[in-house]
């Protein structure tokens, strides 16, 4: 069997969609924003469709929020000795081949496709993104995207680099340890239980992620690219995502604009979707993939 985890924290009846559409052929385990507003009905069909449910966390973009509720779905999908291949996305994601045919793609795949790229080498929106884990971070009290939250994060960084804050000096890391990368990807059963036991055992590492920034895109990244695990990483991660603003949105909500683009690549997922942009894309896919 394989799993999708699901990090969702809007429009529910578009993800029920999806649990459904996904469900005959994978398990599913679903963490839903609790500031997400939720109807018993939606509730009660969540439950029923998926293997695991929860609403545990305040999400908050940037915030370690992020990695607590993937590793508590990491978790609960690996209880299931059934499960030997996971796929992390999230709720505005949407199969773009038969979910037969993602299914038999990754089935008995020992590779783990996953973008990542060292920190020290890369800037991200104008900062060096090695700022995001050498400094310190509490995003899970301050709303980041906020108005207040964008001023507030140019402070810290300006302020914590006047101070030379190295956050990971203190806790004998190098720079050069660090990775970075999108936070979704698929991987393995062994490769899933090498990252949550790693992460268990290096406190340090727990220490850092717990005070940074956007670490949902580093700590898989970081300790998967510092393993024997690093040489079966793929890089073709097989997602289709328009890297261009859009319907209001950056990355864009896809439409049928994309769809050339998208029968043209190996793409398996697409992100974003949202109702009622991506409505006739949605249509179009279902068509060509039944």
């Amino acid at each position: 069997m394989q799993a999708v985890l699901i990090l969702a924290h809007k429009n529910l009846d578009q993800v029920i969609e999806l649990c459904n559409t996904l469900n005959p052929f994978f398990n599913i385990y679903i963490h839903i924003d609790n500031k997400c507003m939720i109807t018993t009905e939606q509730k009660n069909k969540l439950k029923n469709i998926c293997s695991y449910y929860s609403n545990k966390y305040n999400v908050k973009w940037g915030s370690y929020s992020i990695v607590q509720a993937t590793i508590m779905l990491m978790n609960e999908a690996l209880k299931n000795k059934e499960n030997q291949y996971f796929h992390l996305i999230s709720g505005q994601d949407w199969p773009l081949r038969s979910p037969q045919k993602i299914f038999d793609y990754y089935e008995n795949s020992k590779s783990i496709y996953m973008n990542y790229f060292k920190s020290i080498d890369t800037v991200k929106s104008g900062e060096n993104l090695i700022w995001w884990t050498r400094f310190y971070f509490n995003y899970d009290s301050v709303n980041r995207r906020s108005f207040f939250g964008k001023i507030y994060h140019r402070l810290l960084i300006n302020g914590q680099r006047l101070l030379n804050i190295n956050k990971l000096k203190k806790f004998g890391i190098k720079d050069s340890y660090m990775y970075s990368g999108e936070e979704w990807i698929d991987i393995p059963r062994d490769a899933l239980e090498y990252v949550l036991s790693e992460y268990e055992n290096k406190k340090e590492l727990q220490k850092v992620f717990e005070s940074s920034f956007c670490s949902d895109e580093m700590w898989i990244q970081t300790i998967l690219c510092n393993s024997k695990y690093k040489q079966r990483i793929d890089k073709d991660t097989h997602r289709y995502i328009n890297w261009k603003r859009k319907n209001g949105s950056y990355p864009a909500i896809l439409d049928e604009e994309d769809y050339k683009k998208i029968m043209k690549g190996r793409y398996l997922w697409g992100r974003k979707f949202e109702t009622p942009y991506s409505d006739k894309l949605r249509e179009m896919l279902f068509k060509v993939n039944k």
